[in-house]
This record gives C-alpha cells, sequence and structure tokens, in this order.
C-alpha cells in the first residue's frame, strides 16, 4: 500500500449517526457482497462481515494500544488494536484503515500503511474477514473519545507478557489477531 491511498473525512456530518443506523455489508464465504444490512442486524445474527485491524509501530518498535470506551457495543473497557473498526457498505478496507485511523487516533497520514494477513471469520473476531495492516508513526494522537478511554505505547515483549498474566485484559479479536501476527 502507499499514500495514494484515499484520505478519510474530517467532517462529523459523513460519519455515521450511530452504532445500530450503520450500514455493513453482509458478505458470503468468499468474501462477497450479498447483501446489505444494519449493523444492529449483522451482529445479532452473526452474519459475515468485513473489519479492519491497524497495528501502530513507533521507531522505538513499540506497539500503540488503544482502551474501548466504556459504551462500545463489544469489549467495552479492553485493550486492543492501535485502531480497529468496520468496513462500511460500499468500502472496500484500504478506505477504512486510512479513515479509522483518522477518526479512532487522530492519524491523517501514517507511514507505509500496508496489509500484513487477511484473517478468515470466526468467532474471536466476531465473524468478520479481517485485513490487519502496519504502519508507523510516533503521535501524539487525537484520541475519539466516543470510542477510545486511553491509548499507550507497549513493547512487544511487555505486551506478551502482560497478555499471559491478564488475557482478560485484552479483547477477543485483538487477542487472535495478535498471536497470528507474532507468528508470522
Amino acid at each position: 500500500m502507499n499514500s495514494s491511498l484515499p484520505k478519510a473525512s474530517s467532517d462529523p456530518a459523513a460519519r455515521p449517526s450511530g452504532t445500530g443506523d450503520e450500514l455493513f455489508d453482509v458478505v458470503d464465504a468468499n468474501d462477497h457482497v450479498i447483501r446489505t444490512e444494519r449493523r444492529s442486524v449483522v451482529h445479532r445474527e452473526k452474519l459475515l462481515h468485513r473489519a479492519i485491524h491497524v497495528f501502530v509501530f513507533n521507531a522505538a518498535g513499540q506497539l500503540y494500544l488503544q482502551r474501548r470506551s466504556m459504551t462500545k457495543d463489544s469489549a467495552p473497557g479492553k485493550w486492543v488494536s492501535s485502531c480497529s473498526g468496520h468496513v462500511d457498505s460500499g468500502e472496500d478496507y484500504d478506505p477504512a484503515a486510512t479513515r479509522e485511523l483518522a477518526e479512532e487516533i487522530g492519524l491523517y497520514a501514517p507511514a507505509n500503511l500496508r496489509r500484513v494477513f487477511k484473517e478468515l471469520p470466526c468467532k474471536q473476531t466476531g465473524y468478520e474477514f479481517v485485513w490487519v495492516y502496519r504502519c508507523e508513526a510516533e503521535g501524539p494522537f487525537t484520541l475519539d473519545p466516543e470510542e477510545v478511554i486511553e491509548g499507550k505505547w507497549v513493547g512487544l515483549e511487555e505486551l506478551d507478557a502482560w497478555m499471559a498474566e491478564r488475557p482478560r485484559d485484552f479483547a477477543w479479536s485483538f487477542a487472535h489477531l495478535w498471536e497470528i501476527f507474532r507468528a508470522r
């Protein structure tokens, strides 16, 4: 991936008005769009859909983690990827990664944003096809208080030890994707 990715909109009016109002593309087992449904229906019926996770690393090799807002409908208060989110209806993975970075942590020009791997839908991902990305940035970041309580840089060995000692601090999806990332 390169810097020619579309820029995310900074216009708050362009964002969905509420979690139940968002429209997602429902996909088949081959990740082909078959219809559109509201977020609440997709999650309630465990329909296959799309999401992204981005791991942001600094020059020291640390990973930026965010702690999800307590108002989130899944994994409230849990530590997760630097940024994650759903792919909106009609959107593709790459623009979604760019948009989510801007919306959640205020990162508008990530260095070397690129795809790392794609995970198939499973219980741990919330029945989502997930593209995992990585990029480099130093911060500071501007966190969206509706999405994120706090964020911090963590060394990789420190993170692995923390996850082994207190796995319940982390969202299932992040723990699952981090395990795959570390094994690569």
